[in-house]
């Protein structure tokens, strides 16, 4: 017997995504109460965890970082901010100047850019019980969130995600990392942020690749976990890919929704284990953005990998040969290019497996599909197979024009 002490520690955290639109109009009172602690969802409870306001009383230090591609865009978000925090100064006061970070994966692959972050927050004497605000793309919110996590071993996070895949995916989890030695989110924590306000306004705008990119991802968490938002998906392709918010909203709210329940109910929060079931199709995503120079948006290299993945499973007799066409159509409705030229030869391609099991620990795990809402891991991928899925992913890209970069008369 081994000599010791062993008691479990058990930690909970109340994980809070807001819906709203303009939030930061000065009537609005989502952003403060978010910063005051005093945000609940009326019946949700009040689960302990590091939400509470300002225990030293008076308003909240908050230092913000927005987007820098935000603020190309006209927005005026840095203004927004300043007025905002003076129109409810009894519970918010900014430590410093909003800060500009350059949006897209390059703020994620600079280290100059996580110190930036770094030495802002420093520089404004934030502590514990301080706010960092986040305001932008997936990218942006995962190198301000890893400098949020780690300065102090942790500052209070808020999050306002300004892309379709930020609100659905990337900014509603408890994940955050920067880039390191030619590898995806190398370098990185998990920690629940304080709040999450997903604000459609922001989404106006976005380019239409930006637009579109996050619902690959609300396609992936249909595929695992709500066959009726894929029909919904399926139904509503061509006005979502039109950019009709009326057919967008309720997919985007339900797609954060499966993303949040399965952070709280799936079991394994910080990914202890090597199952990862949310990331269906991200082994050939991760490795395709890195090969493309990261020409390829996160979520174009998404679908990309879901319909690999479905053709290998389709090929190997895993999943009907319909359901695998069905995925295949639903994400070229959605305008989805399905072929990219770096995946051929597969060889380049390939090592983004082992580079896969190396990210999760341990065994190869691959999540796949059966069918609609059946998902299964797999342990072994035939090289073979998946080459021949690749060719096929190439062949139909050549009958439909489909392969990325024909889309030329779309701004990026």
């Amino acid at each position: 017997m081994i000599d010791g002490l062993d008691e479990n520690v058990r930690v909970e955290f109340a994980h809070r995504v807001h819906f709203a639109r303009d939030v930061l109009d000065p009537a609005s009172e989502v952003l403060a109460a978010c910063v005051a602690g005093t945000d609940a969802v009326a019946g949700a409870g009040n689960v302990a965890g590091g939400v509470a306001g300002n225990v030293a009383g008076g308003p909240g230090r908050v230092l913000a970082f927005v987007d820098a591609g935000l603020v190309r865009a006209g927005a005026g978000l840095p203004e927004r901010v300043v007025q905002y925090a003076r129109a409810h100064a009894s519970r918010m006061t900014l430590a410093g100047p909003v800060q500009r970070v350059p949006g897209g994966e390059a703020c994620k692959n600079e280290p100059a850019e996580l110190r930036r972050v770094l030495e802002a927050i420093h520089a404004a004497g934030l502590d514990r019980h301080s706010h960092v605000l986040a305001i932008g793309g997936g990218a942006v919110l995962d190198c301000v969130g890893f400098a949020a996590a780690i300065a102090h071993r942790g500052i209070r996070l808020i999050r306002m995600p300004s892309t379709t895949l930020a609100q659905c995916d990337a900014g509603v989890g408890v994940k955050s990392g920067v880039n390191a030695f030619g590898k995806k989110n190398y370098l990185g924590a998990f920690a629940v942020p304080a709040a999450v306000i997903n604000d459609e306004q922001l989404l106006t705008t976005l380019s239409p690749r930006d637009w579109r990119s996050g619902f690959s991802e609300a396609v992936k968490v249909a595929l695992l976990k709500d066959p009726a938002l894929l029909a919904r998906i399926e139904r509503d392709a061509a006005a979502i890919d039109g950019r009709d918010m009326r057919r967008a909203r309720p997919v985007l709210r339900r797609a954060a929704e499966l993303h949040v329940e399965h952070v709280a109910d799936g079991g394994d929060p910080f990914e202890l284990g090597s199952a990862r079931p949310l990331d269906f199709g991200h082994w050939a995503a991760h490795k395709l953005e890195q090969m493309s120079g990261y020409a390829l948006r996160h979520g174009e290299a998404v679908a990309i990998g879901l319909a690999l993945d479905v053709s290998y499973a389709e090929l190997v007799g895993l999943m009907p040969a319909r359901t695998a066409h069905r995925v295949r159509q639903c994400l070229t409705q959605l305008g989805f290019a399905l072929f990219h030229e770096r995946m051929a030869p597969t060889g380049a391609l390939l090592r983004g497996l082992e580079e896969f099991r190396e990210h999760l620990g341990g065994r190869l795990t691959i999540p796949m599909l059966r069918d609609v809402g059946q998902p299964v891991d797999v342990h072994e991928i035939d090289a073979d197979v998946m080459e021949q899925a690749v060719r096929l992913l190439a062949a139909q890209a050549a009958g439909v024009a489909g392969i990325v970069g024909a889309r030329a008369g779309e701004r990026s």
